[in-house]
């Protein structure tokens, strides 16, 4: 029997993707928002692609805005991006 494999949908792209593919950016209660690599800190996480592209799309369309229902500031964005690059290379 084939195991079912956890689907994500991207908040920059809003394609659904297997969970692996994505990375997962978490807000915990307390604390800064952050990429978590291991997808299993706590705290509510919202998942997008690998990609630099999906990143601007997602602050562009304010995806993390939505997912975790408070601002995001550009601090923040550009922590991600620095993150997202050194996840690219």
């Amino acid at each position: 029997m084939n195991k079912k494999l956890p689907m994500r949908k991207c908040i920059g792209c809003q394609e659904s993707k297997a969970k692996k593919d994505l990375v997962r950016v978490v807000k915990p209660k307390e604390g800064d928002i952050f990429i978590d690599p291991t997808g299993k800190s706590n705290g509510r996480g919202a998942y997008i692609c690998r990609s630099l592209d999906c990143l601007k799309k997602a602050r562009k369309s304010r995806g993390l805005e939505r997912s975790f229902k408070t601002s995001i500031s550009e601090e923040v964005y550009d922590a991600l991006e620095k993150e997202m690059i050194g996840l690219e290379s």
